[in-house]
């Protein structure tokens, strides 16, 4: 399924796919949505699609800790190493669980963030797609919740900015829950635009008052459609990127709005997906070059989540003006 996890080797390709295989070793409770079965699914569906071949695939790295503490504190590291078990399960809150596997994947899931801004910012690939487990999108510095203990997201865009000296980035978040724990991480640092799509009133049901200009949230009317999200997107979020122009764009890429979700109650199809991911490449040749770094979030469907996730790297795939930039580049 990996071809290596030496990224500064990698062959050449439009498309970084990162993943590793601790991330099916994480378990919750059983029949808990956020299960293995989700990359398993994923996986079998790409490996049928035209692209797949395509796709420089790389085995992701475990974060380095010390990128890790840019997010959370080293108390809260700790404390979340300390209290994974030898056996049975710990529960961190009313809906996350942590197993005696979960915590290295925890680690490769921070760590392929951090491998796809490499795959990006050295030109290995003008986009790269993490394929990890647990999400990040609503882990806090201090508190592991909603499936979520690393903010993977907020990681990523650390070190784009601090590592690489990037000076402004964007993280795009459409999953169906607000990215709680990206603004909660990212507030404070305005060279990081956060913007956040959500059913509302949804889950947390927080970060709504009082934010930065910086922070960007975008609700999303129960039982609305993907005409609803596209208004919402050029209204809201178009003129925030204007402004900020970022200089990498970074998805949170939840795709827990389809209609066959259980998780919320949005009726987005496959379609809406591929639009929205268009669009956000059309931002990115905009502002940075094309340079995307997109990490799986939430999508609950067993069924759906396969196909919304290969529309996204279809789109990317199929880019007949990214490909022939990159064959040009490495030519």
């Amino acid at each position: 399924m990996t071809e290596s996890n030496n990224i500064s080797n990698s062959r050449p390709s439009d498309i970084t796919f990162i993943t590793h295989p601790a991330c099916l070793d994480h378990r919750m409770t059983d029949h808990h949505p956020e299960c293995p079965e989700r990359l398993v699914e994923i996986m079998k569906h790409l490996e049928k699609q035209p692209f797949f071949d395509s796709l420089n695939k790389v085995e992701a790295t475990k974060a380095d800790r010390k990128w890790v503490e840019t997010v959370h504190p080293a108390g809260y590291i700790d404390q979340l190493e300390g209290i994974a078990p030898q056996h049975g399960l710990i529960m961190v809150d009313e809906d996350t669980a942590i197993s005696p596997t979960s915590m290295d994947s925890i680690w490769y899931a921070a760590g392929a963030g951090m491998n796809g801004v490499d795959a990006v910012l050295r030109d290995k690939s003008r986009v790269a797609f993490c394929a990890t487990r647990p999400p990040g999108h609503h882990a806090e510095p201090r508190k592991a919740m909603g499936f979520c203990f690393f903010s993977n997201i907020a990681i990523a865009a650390k070190y784009a900015l601090d590592h690489y000296g990037l000076e402004r980035v964007a993280i795009i978040d459409f999953d169906i829950h607000q990215a709680n724990g990206t603004i909660e991480c990212l507030k404070d640092d305005p060279r990081a635009l956060v913007c956040t799509s959500f059913q509302h009133p949804y889950y947390p049901n927080s970060h709504w008052y009082g934010l930065p200009e910086h922070i960007v949230n975008m609700p999303i009317d129960e039982h609305s459609n993907g005409d609803f999200m596209r208004n919402a997107v050029n209204d809201i979020w178009e003129p925030a990127l204007r402004i900020h122009q970022p200089q990498l764009i970074l998805i949170s890429a939840g795709f827990d709005a389809h209609r066959q979700d259980p998780m919320a109650t949005v009726e987005w199809e496959t379609r809406d997906f591929a639009w929205l991911t268009r669009w956000l490449q059309n931002i990115a040749y905009k502002y940075c070059g094309g340079k995307i770094v997109s990490m799986l979030e939430g999508g609950y469907s067993l069924a759906a989540l396969p196909h919304c996730v290969a529309a996204h790297l279809g789109i990317f795939a199929d880019d007949e003006k990214a490909n022939l930039l990159s064959r040009v580049k490495h030519q």
